[in-house]
C-alpha cells in the first residue's frame, strides 16, 4: 500500500526486473549492479541462464535508504553497516556520520581561510615593507613509554627547524643523519630566492647518503626516516616535507596543518574509502607511501610561506599527533609562555596517554626584531 492506503503494483510479492526496481527505488541499473557486487543490495533472484537480476518489493525500503545515504555522501562501506542496524541504531549512526561531515566541513573551511590568507600575503609581498623578524624556538624529544629505542630527532635554530622520525633497524641513524644534513643551512646567508633550492638539495644529500650507507634490509623490513623542515630568510619560510611527521601554524584564526601525510591511511581518507576515525585504528596506519628511505626516489613536498609576527609554528612526529588531539595541541600552543614551555607541555600530554611511540616536537614563535 502507498501512503494513502492505495494498492501499489508491487503488493502481490511478484519479483521486479532490474529496470522496474531501478525506477521504483530511484537507483540506476548501473548502481544496482555495483551494489550487488559489493554485497550491499543483492537481488532476490538471478536467472541462472540469462543472468538477469530480479528484486523483491520488500527490498525497496533498503534500496531507498541506500539512495538517501548516497545523497548524503556516505561511503559505501558505512552504508552497508547502517543498513544492517535496527532503525534506532541506524538513526544514531546517521546522526554521528553527519556530525563528522559538519566537522570535516569546518576543517575545510579553516583550510580555505588559511589558503586565502597565504595568497593575499603573496599578493602584498612586493608592496608592503617587510618587518624584520626573529624567532624564539625550542626542540625536545622523548623516547616514550613503550618503544625500546629512540629513533626520533629534532633541531631548532635561528634559521632552521626540523623533525625526523626513523623507522626500521637503522631508523635512528637515518633520522639523525637527515637532521645533520640540514644543519649546515644555519650558517648560510640565503636569500628568499635560494631557500627552497638549498633546503631541497640538503635533503637530497641526506637521501643519497642514506642510500649509500644503509645496510641491505631483510625482505620484510625497510629502514628510513620522515623529514619535515622549515628554513627561514627574513619573512620567508621554505617548507620541505616527506612522510607523516607534520608542520602546523597557529595564527589568530586558528591552528592549521600545513603538511599532508604521505601515508597509506591518508590516501584512503583522500579517496573516501576511510574516515579519520577509522584511520586512527587501521592496522596499516604506520605504512608510508613516501619517506627518506634510500630505496626509492626522494619526492618531498615543497612550498614557500610568508611569516608574520605573533605566529607559532609546530613541527612534530606522529608520536604526538597519534595520541594528542588537535584541540589539545592548539590549547598548549596558545597558552604557553614560550616555545620551551610548549614543547615540554606537549610531550607531557603524550606521556599522560601512554606515549606508545617516540615523540619529537619543535616550536618556534615569530617576533618582530
Amino acid at each position: 500500500m502507498d501512503g494513502y492506503g492505495r494498492a501499489t503494483p508491487y503488493d502481490d510479492g511478484a519479483l521486479l526486473t532490474i529496470g522496474a526496481f531501478a525506477r521504483a527505488s530511484r537507483l540506476s541499473p548501473k548502481a544496482l549492479r555495483l551494489y550487488d557486487e559489493l554485497g550491499l543490495l543483492p537481488p532476490a533472484h538471478v536467472d541462472p541462464h540469462s543472468g538477469y537480476r530480479h528484486y523483491a518489493p520488500a527490498q525497496l525500503e533498503r534500496a531507498r535508504l541506500v539512495a538517501w545515504l548516497r545523497r548524503l555522501g556516505m561511503p559505501l562501506a558505512r552504508i552497508r553497516e547502517v543498513c544492517e542496524l535496527a532503525p534506532d541504531a541506524a538513526a544514531v549512526a546517521v546522526a554521528a556520520y553527519w556530525a563528522q561531515v559538519e566537522a570535516d566541513t569546518a576543517a575545510r573551511r579553516d583550510l580555505a581561510a588559511f589558503l586565502v590568507d597565504q595568497l593575499e600575503r603573496k599578493n602584498t609581498t612586493m608592496t608592503t615593507p617587510h618587518t624584520p623578524l626573529t624567532m624564539r624556538y625550542a626542540a625536545l624529544t622523548d623516547q616514550g613509554l613503550v618503544r625500546p629505542a629512540h629513533q626520533d630527532a629534532a633541531h631548532a635554530g635561528p634559521r632552521l627547524l626540523a623533525v625526523a622520525d626513523g623507522y626500521g633497524p637503522d631508523g635512528g641513524q637515518a633520522a639523525k643523519a637527515a637532521i645533520e644534513a640540514l644543519k649546515g643551512l644555519e650558517d648560510q646567508d640565503l636569500t628568499s630566492a635560494d631557500l627552497l633550492g638549498a633546503l631541497e638539495e640538503a635533503a637530497h644529500r641526506a637521501h643519497r647518503a642514506h642510500r649509500a650507507h644503509r645496510a641491505a634490509p631483510a625482505a620484510d623490513e625497510s629502514t628510513g626516516s620522515t623529514l619535515t623542515a622549515l628554513l627561514r630568510s627574513g619573512t620567508q619560510l621554505a617548507l620541505l616535507h616527506v612522510g607523516d611527521s607534520r608542520a602546523y601554524v597557529l595564527r589568530d584564526s586558528g591552528l592549521f596543518q600545513i603538511t599532508h601525510d604521505h601515508s597509506l591511511v591518508q590516501s584512503l581518507i583522500d579517496e573516501g574509502r576511510l574516515t579519520p576515525e577509522e584511520a586512527a585504528s587501521h592496522p596499516q596506519r604506520a605504512q608510508l607511501l613516501r619517506s627518506l628511505d634510500g630505496a626509492t626516489e626522494f619526492a618531498p613536498d615543497l612550498q614557500l610561506l610568508e611569516a608574520r609576527p605573533g605566529e607559532r609554528y609546530l613541527l612534530c612526529t606522529d608520536g604526538l599527533t597519534g595520541v594528542v588531539p588537535a584541540e589539545a595541541i592548539q590549547q598548549v600552543l596558545t597558552a604557553a609562555d614560550g616555545p620551551d614551555q610548549a614543547v615540554r607541555e606537549l610531550i607531557r600530554l603524550a606521556r599522560e596517554v601512554g606515549a606508545p611511540d617516540n615523540v619529537a616536537c619543535v616550536v618556534a614563535e615569530v617576533t618582530g626584531a
